[in-house]
């Protein structure tokens, strides 16, 4: 061979090669058959296959390098071939790669199966919740012997006790049933009780309210202790007050947010948590119209006729009605869309904690992140407090028929539901553009200026009698309105940038902490914050005598509490930034200075 000898290509050779092939070629081919070109490879450019004779021989025509011999794919003769297009591989792997999944404004479609229905359940709970918050307040300050003086008491004695149990017997049922088992069990029995107060309780008041036994016993014991004798003497009402309550601590906080935690993401709760009370809000709005429009009707019914108990009967039937969305909504759901998440939830599932009341209070000595976070909770219940009952017992002296005060309570409804829709507008641009530092220190400094506000007007109604007269305004009723501004801009703040702030300082902890921080916060703090208010509204009321006569110090007592709760969340910002550097769930979008 002389290629093997002289390690070079020498150009007889060539040209002998080439005769041969040039013969090879004339000949007719028989007894061949064309083999199939070679499978195309990824990453492979296209390219156009010519048509020959099949052969084994690799001819050195094409080449443009004498050490080069490409290989020529035989094809059956006569059959013309168009370039076959090769598609490039997506990674550098031979396997096709998934489509993504179609968005809508930026979202999948599961997201939005679960964000949609989660807004008509909120819708619905604030709806029921803004009619039986109104409801509940009428029934127990114009109940016969009753005022604004039995709240503090009622929060105390009753409220506080009541949500203790809740949370005991909550404990004990989810042991032995099932998430979606738990929600029945708690919801259904309000449904069934509003439903029954209605229908049933309200119109057998004078035989199941001991009256006579109750005025006995305050001529015996003294004006001081009006309040605890009210409750007795009015004891369906009272009990009507605290299921109410429960229904905003019960439904909203463990049953709603516990369900919309565990099936949204960070990402969608960074996006939708702020907007979520857009659409409860535009409910604030319709209740309160409702509301006032059932507290009207008495004045079309005939003489004698019980005006209230026909408005109360048509408010527990919304009430009722929403009742049943809620749990058609949840039904559907778990039906729906859980079982699409399911997968991702079960990996992460953990053992639910059980702590006693003490292990709470441990916890919560023990670890500063929950312990402000407790702090800021504790704070909105106490100071909220300390101002609406001070308030309410103006709106009884203002409006001392039950109707008329139910009606001026559906128009604040209605403002509230207004001025909320719009501070959640500016929600999300107040996180994106501040951080959650800033969107924290709102409801505070809300509450502390138009709280600032209400008692130096009640303080100071006799100097500035001669300036309201000249508006048209009475002392009393101007105390009305401004207590009133300063519950709608304190709710406010509260519903749009307070709550989505308090459920995001949970998102970075993990799940242990996450899980026993928010189990001591629901067994003491919720109703530590609305008792500690009643609880010094007591002391007041005992100690100086009346409500008006403790309002100095009450003023007092909104400042250092007002201070204690920026204090905490500006102690609170500072970990909540590091945690989420520390942990990676950082905010889509969200300023986290």
């Amino acid at each position: 061979n002389p290629i093997v000898a002289t390690g070079s290509v020498p150009n007889s050779y060539i040209l002998g090669r080439r005769e041969q092939m040039a013969s090879l070629m004339m000949k007719p081919q028989v007894g061949l058959r064309p083999t199939q070109a070679p499978r195309a490879m990824p990453k492979l450019a296209p390219r156009v296959v010519k048509t020959g004779a099949a052969s084994h021989i690799k001819s050195p025509l094409t080449s443009t390098s004498p050490l080069v011999r490409p290989f020529v794919a035989p094809v059956k003769p006569a059959v013309e071939q168009k370039p076959a297009v090769v598609p490039q591989a997506a990674s550098g792997s031979g396997a096709t790669p998934e489509p993504a999944p179609k968005k809508f404004l930026g979202f999948e479609a599961l997201t939005w199966a679960k964000i949609i229905p989660l807004g008509m359940m909120f819708f619905c709970i604030l709806f029921n919740y803004t009619i039986l918050r109104d409801t509940k307040d009428v029934l127990v300050v114009t109940a016969p012997g009753s005022g604004a003086e039995i709240i503090p008491f009622l929060k105390t004695w009753v409220n506080l006790p009541m949500a203790i149990g809740f949370t005991i017997g909550y404990a004990k049922l989810a042991n032995v049933l099932s998430s979606e088992a738990l929600f029945y069990a708690c919801i259904i029995p309000f449904i069934l009780f509003f439903g029954g107060f209605a229908a049933i309780i309200y119109p057998l008041r004078d035989t199941l309210h001991p009256t006579a036994f109750c005025e006995q016993l305050l001529e015996t014991a003294g004006i001081r202790f009006a309040g605890p004798i009210a409750i007795l003497r009015n004891w369906s009402y009272c009990l009507f007050y605290v299921m109410a309550e429960l229904w905003g601590s019960v439904v909203v906080s463990v049953l709603f947010w516990g369900f919309a935690n565990q099936i949204t993401t960070v990402e969608e709760a960074s996006q939708f948590y702020p907007l979520f009370g857009l659409g409860a809000n535009i409910a604030l709005i319709f209740s309160g119209q409702a509301v006032k429009y059932f507290s009207m009707v008495r004045a079309n019914l005939p003489p004698g006729v019980d005006g209230w108990g026909i408005s109360l009967n048509g408010l527990m039937g919304m009430v009722v009605i929403g009742g049943l969305i809620i749990t058609a909504i949840y039904w559907t759901l778990q039906r729906k869309v859980v079982p699409q998440i399911k997968s991702l939830r079960e990996k992460k599932k953990k053992v639910k904690a059980k702590m006693s009341v003490s292990e709470s209070f441990a916890f919560l000595a023990a670890s500063p992140y929950i312990r402000d976070l407790a702090t800021l909770v504790v704070c909105y219940g106490i100071s909220i407090n300390l101002v609406e009952v001070t308030w309410k017992s103006k709106i009884k002296a203002q409006f001392p028929n039950p109707n008329d005060y139910s009606a001026f309570m559906g128009e604040f409804s209605t403002a509230t539901g207004i001025v909320t829709f719009t501070m959640m507008l500016l929600s999300r641009v107040i996180f994106k553009k501040f951080g959650w530092g800033t969107a924290a220190l709102i409801t505070p400094i809300m509450l502390l200026l138009t709280g600032v506000a209400f008692f130096a007007l009640v303080l100071g109604s006799d100097a500035l009698q001669p300036t309201l007269a000249s508006w048209g305004l009475t002392p009393l009723y101007a105390a009305v309105l401004v207590g009133a501004a300063q519950n709608i801009f304190s709710k406010s703040s509260k519903y749009s940038l307070f709550d989505p702030c308090k459920e995001m300082a949970y998102i970075p902890l993990d799940d242990e902490v996450k899980t026993k921080g928010k189990a001591a916060i629901d067994v003491i703090c919720n109703p530590l914050g609305k008792s500690g208010g009643a609880l010094i509204q007591q002391f007041m009321i005992i100690g100086f005598g009346s409500l008006a006569a403790s309002t100095p110090y009450l003023g007092a007592i909104l400042l250092g509490i007002v201070l204690m709760w920026i204090k905490a969340a500006a102690s609170l910002n500072t970990q909540f930034v590091a945690l989420q550097k520390e942990t990676g769930n950082t905010m889509e979008g969200m300023k986290d200075v």
